[in-house]
């Protein structure tokens, strides 16, 4: 067993290139070890957001704080704290806050590979 005290855990820029915006996050639990999860709490500040992208895994999106948006090809959710998103593997999909808000959730994959479709 192993607690992760989020107060503990460093909160970082994340400039990778799946993001447009400033957004940080929090890396929870990691995949260092064969086999766990990862789970990171990830912050979207001011609307921002992430481009279109698929991943080889599951995703659940856990929402902590403000307003957000989680869409597919499809459809577009507005969600809120204490929604739970399931993304099937391999579906097109991004995230992010709301125009001039900002948004939180704990995002839980297993490990594989994320692509980014735009």
């Amino acid at each position: 067993m192993q607690l992760y005290r989020t107060d503990e855990i460093t909160e970082v820029a994340d400039t990778s290139p799946i993001f447009v915006g400033n957004v940080t996050k929090k890396e929870m639990v990691t995949d260092e070890n064969p086999g766990l999860l990862r789970v990171n709490l990830v912050t979207f500040h001011d609307g921002a957001r992430n481009k279109l992208h698929h991943h080889e895994v599951d995703q659940v999106l856990v929402v902590t704080t403000g307003s957000g948006i989680v869409a597919n090809e499809i459809d577009e959710l507005s969600v809120s704290p204490g929604d739970v998103i399931l993304i099937p593997a391999g579906e097109r999909h991004w995230h992010g806050a709301q125009s001039g808000q900002d948004f939180a959730h704990l995002s839980v994959l297993t490990p594989g590979a994320m692509t980014i479709d735009e």
